[in-house]
């Protein structure tokens, strides 16, 4: 496979989340847990985005879709995902990518996209139904797979995590880039060929009932809905069999187990296995269930409730990262316009030798110990006025690990902070502080 032009220190690999609705603890388990650890990894350059405008093809209902963008927004930022090392983006924040979409709608054949699965799929569902061929089917289900490859493609991403229904797609955008390539590259690849990165050992949880986890089939343990009640009365309604307390359970092929050991640790799935062929009741199981996903959860609800109060900072995280995004879609963008003949008619403007300039004045964090014998520490702007001021700490190694937290989480951090804001300032002027000492790391 011939590389794209411009090298890469790392491989690209791109995720999108469709916001249609809320998140189980399916989704945690099998797609958001897995996805962040992920990107964590060496050698690993992760694009997280919210694909609202995938959603417009399945909902017409505007306030669900609202409020779906801000709880998955939230949920991924309350799980750890660290925008400091992934860019995490809304994809109606890039204009590039409907531009690019139409550039790639108009080499892309429609014999093509007759054989897309969820146009067929769609087609002979109204055949078998007595309806037209194409009743109700939408230009955007029928062009999904277009507006897909330029998410895919905008970003050069070598590999995009999907499920095996989902492969056709990444062939399709293969096929489109090629096309792209040969018709306008003139030796040159604009984009690269991405690779389907099928998980087959994502651990899929199943629901209540045994079934495939799912809102559908009204099955889900929800992730933060309801709180710690709502996940336990969820676990309550977990399907065993009738063995009675005392009488040994065989744990094996049990729907509450499968779960348990989604959380825990080989040496307590071991020791949950031995107590229930010893005869532990599946009240108690139960309990010791909600008991260890609580665990993990309730530190991420907290987080998640204290985003979804303040909805300007999941705001600002995302601008930040569109940001981040757009420094990479639009100059390639303005490649390919240049490459099929969307050309600007003044002559090439003569470019100046660049002027070196003294570095900007950063915002600046400042640790101290009052004479409280507290230890504290504050942000101030580039102009040295106050932006925040924390609580006081026992030691300075936590003041100094908050400082570390803030730097690197920005809005994730800021949400649960010991700190309050100086007089007259808001979130925004402070996370727009922190993106700028980020980007001054980066640098």
């Amino acid at each position: 496979m011939t590389q794209s032009a411009i090298p890469r220190p790392f491989q690209r690999v791109l995720t999108g989340i469709t916001t249609t609705g809320t998140l189980h603890l399916g989704n945690y388990v099998g797609a958001v847990r897995p996805a962040i650890a992920a990107s964590q990894e060496p050698g690993v350059e992760s694009f997280f985005f919210m694909a609202d405008y995938h959603a417009l093809i399945k909902c017409d209902d505007p306030e669900r879709i609202n409020r779906s963008r801000l709880e998955i927004a939230a949920v991924w930022l309350a799980a750890g995902l660290d925008t400091s090392r992934v860019t995490f983006y809304r994809q109606s924040d890039i204009p590039e990518i409907p531009e690019l979409t139409w550039l790639l709608t108009c080499v892309t054949s429609k014999g093509q996209m007759n054989r897309a699965h969820a146009y067929k799929g769609a087609v002979d569902a109204n055949v078998a139904a007595g309806e037209d061929p194409d009743a109700g089917i939408t230009m955007g289900l029928y062009s999904y797979p277009i507006l897909m490859a330029a998410d895919i493609l905008m970003f050069n991403a070598h590999r995009v995590p999907v499920g095996r229904d989902q492969v056709q797609h990444i062939e399709m955008a293969r096929d489109v880039a090629q096309r792209f390539n040969h018709l306008f590259g003139q030796g040159k690849e604009f984009f690269v060929l991405p690779e389907a990165n099928v998980e087959e050992d994502v651990a899929l949880l199943p629901g209540l009932d045994g079934r495939k986890m799912s809102k559908s089939y009204d099955n889900s343990v929800p992730l933060f809905e309801g709180g710690a009640k709502g996940l336990k009365d969820a676990i309550a309604r977990i399907v065993t069999d009738s063995k009675l307390p005392g009488e040994p359970k065989e744990p094996e092929g049990q729907t509450l187990v499968t779960i348990y050991d989604a959380f825990a640790t080989a040496a307590q799935r071991q020791q949950f296995r031995a107590d229930l062929r010893a005869g532990l009741a599946w009240g108690e199981a139960k309990q010791q269930l909600f008991e260890l996903i609580d665990a993990e959860i309730a530190p991420l609800r907290s987080r998640f409730e204290a985003l979804m109060a303040q909805p300007e900072l999941i705001e600002a995280t995302l601008q930040a990262g569109a940001a981040k995004a757009r420094a990479v879609a639009a100059p390639l963008l303005a490649e390919l316009r240049q490459a099929v003949g969307l050309r600007n008619f003044s002559a090439p403007a003569v470019v100046a030798a660049p002027v070196k300039h003294a570095k900007a004045a950063l915002p600046v964090f400042k640790q101290f110990r009052e004479a409280d014998g507290q230890f504290y520490f504050k942000l101030n702007a580039a102009d040295g006025s106050l932006l925040l001021q924390s609580s006081g700490f026992a030691g300075g190694r936590d003041a100094g690990q908050w400082v570390a937290r803030l730097k690197r989480e920005g809005a994730a951090a800021l949400a649960a902070a010991p700190v309050h804001l100086a007089p007259g300032i808001n979130n925004a002027a402070v996370l727009e502080a922190l993106a700028a000492l980020l980007a001054a790391e980066a640098e």
